[in-house]
């Protein structure tokens, strides 16, 4: 794979070819526009510098109508996870979305490259759990070439399950930074939280990334009642230790079961801390785009962070987009406001374009890929602008918050749509069973029918049943009883079917001389939340055959 040596496009608006139009996005106020020449009361600011001196004025497309200019983006790599933590993924797990739907890697680097032409400098790769991807390795490598046109920063966040032995060679590509999920020292709350094991394996994780001397940051969710009490556990770690523990306040996704009742506010997390360490204190922010209010202890090698997106939003500095796995761009993590790029770099062709950027191509190849490869990057541009146009000033307050549809938070820095319906819903998406909950759905009066037959070789047998002349009794009236007995056991005979209230059944037979059998028709009523249609057609089935293998054999085999 051969990174393009020329820039897509420049971060300044493109010139349109005459078969083209295409008009930027208005800048800000405080924005230089892209073509402005710079000026002493203001010059652009650079995404990258060369001797001093910058390379390229800040985008257009990347500044909102707030005078943010977006310099961070978050690519989810994947919607897969090796862990089911509970604030992160519903108990039931996540529809998992074909592979058709996720970006391919070529797809990735082109997006990748476009955004750091147009000003980015840290890009930080998510998930799901971005280390199951296979080839994130030569994924990472191509992003580090991309250093020389302006990207500083190459991140990680990870849980840390498959990450130690992957970080040598992360570090090689171009890893800058990692942020390693851990939210408990203990080893057994860790399976409570996460629903699998493989806390020493996180520990080993945050052990060789001190040792390659990589910038680490440790995220813990603080949920009350979990794991509030080793907060202070977690601040001892920086005694000694040159890391950053960042301590994030519980926030509500789809699934996740948010209630105000069980997040831990920031000023009651500082003041347990202060508890114990009466010197605790606030640092000066480092940069104006910080999520974190930084603190230390004063004599600790290591910091503390908070992240305060509930009670103290950081929505006026925030610098970042996110692009999910599924290929949509996301310009706020609370805004479930989606736009596909990926469905932008797919059809008429594209495809192919985007595969062949990053292969060898010459001459008539190269200067058509070149070409074709201009026409889309302005249409994406015109797409994202409007995009980052759209941003709020901030995001909504924590009580609305908590009723707002949004992804879950594995979706969110990844894909798949969570409306979308699962095609086998007793199965989750790691193909476990599990029965359908039903306790969101209110009680309904509902009614159902089911038809069977049963058929006859015999003229004999039907006339027997008809005239009530068979030794064992009256099949019919046993065959009304068994169907009605068999509905209403019917959650005892099928696997994961709830029981209900039946307020009513009742089994109809009607017999047919033409076609020499019995039908039976099983209806009944009930007053329920769940889904029972089974019961009808379990009903029907005991109907038509409740009673016969007993009292019938002997005359006649059913078909």
């Amino acid at each position: 794979m051969r990174l393009p040596t020329t820039p897509f496009l420049p971060a300044s608006s493109p010139s349109p070819s005459p078969s083209t139009s295409i008009t930027p996005p208005p800048p800000s106020p405080s924005t230089t526009p892209p073509n402005a020449p710079p000026t002493s009361e203001s010059s652009p600011t650079p995404t990258s510098s060369l001797n001093g001196k910058p390379l390229l004025p800040f985008s257009s497309f990347l500044t909102d109508t707030h005078s943010r200019q977006h310099t961070y983006l978050r690519i989810s790599l994947t919607e897969r996870c090796n862990l089911r933590c509970t604030y992160c993924m519903p108990s039931t797990g996540i529809p998992l979305s074909p592979p058709p739907a996720l970006l391919t890697t070529p797809e990735i680097l082109h997006l990748a490259h476009l955004f750091i032409t147009q000003g980015v400098t840290k890009i930080r790769l998510t998930g799901g759990e971005p280390t199951v991807r296979k080839d994130i390795i030569p994924l990472m490598q191509e992003l580090g070439k991309m250093r020389s046109l302006g990207l500083r920063e190459i991140c990680i966040t990870s849980n840390g399950i498959a990450l130690a032995r992957k970080l040598p060679a992360m570090k090689e590509a171009g890893l800058t930074a990692v942020n390693l999920s851990l939210d408990t020292l203990v080893p057994g709350k860790f399976m409570v939280m996460t629903r699998r094991q493989g806390h020493e394996r996180v520990l080993e994780s945050l052990r060789v990334c001190e040792e390659l001397g990589i910038k680490t940051k440790v995220n813990v969710v603080v949920m009350r009642g979990v794991n509030e009490d080793e907060i202070c556990d977690f601040v001892e770690m920086t005694k000694g230790r040159n890391i950053e523990v960042r301590f994030i306040e519980y926030m509500p996704f789809d699934g996740n079961k948010w209630a105000k009742r069980k997040m831990l506010p920031y000023a009651e997390m500082v003041e347990l801390i202060k508890a114990k360490y009466p010197t605790f204190a606030k640092l000066p922010e480092p940069t104006a785009n910080e999520t974190s209010k930084t603190f230390h202890v004063p004599g600790h090698v290591g910091k503390v962070g908070f992240i305060t997106s509930m009670t103290h939003n950081f929505c006026g500095t925030c610098n970042r987009l996110r692009i999910t796995s599924d290929g949509n761009i996301k310009v706020c993590l609370f805004d479930n406001k989606e736009v596909s790029l990926r469905d932008m770099l797919r059809g008429d062709g594209k495809e192919e374009v985007v595969k062949a950027i990053w292969e060898e191509r010459k001459g008539d190849v190269l200067e058509e890929v070149v070409r074709r490869r201009e026409e889309m990057d302005r249409e994406l541009l015109e797409v994202i602008g409007v995009a980052v146009k759209g941003k709020k000033a901030k995001h909504a307050g924590m009580g609305n918050l908590e009723n707002m549809k949004n992804r879950p938070m594995i979706l969110i820095d990844d894909p798949s749509n969570p409306t979308k319906p699962n095609p086998l819903p007793h199965l989750t998406p790691t193909g476990e069973v599990h029965q359908i909950p039903i306790s969101h759905k209110p009680p309904t009066t509902r009614t159902a029918t089911a038809l069977g037959r049963v058929h006859f070789s015999s003229p004999t047998t039907l006339s027997a049943i008809r005239t009530n002349t068979l030794k064992k009794g009256d099949v019919l009236a046993v065959a009304r009883v068994a169907g009605i007995m068999m509905a209403k056991r019917t959650s005892e005979l099928v696997p994961l079917c709830h029981g209900l209230n039946l307020t009513g059944c009742s089994v109809e037979i009607e017999v047919f001389e033409a076609w020499e059998g019995w039908a039976t028709s099983a209806g009944r009523e009930w007053t329920d939340c769940g889904g029972v249609r089974i019961k009808c057609v379990v009903g029907k089935v005991g109907g038509a055959s409740g009673d016969w293998e007993d009292r019938g054999r002997g005359l006649e085999r059913v078909k």
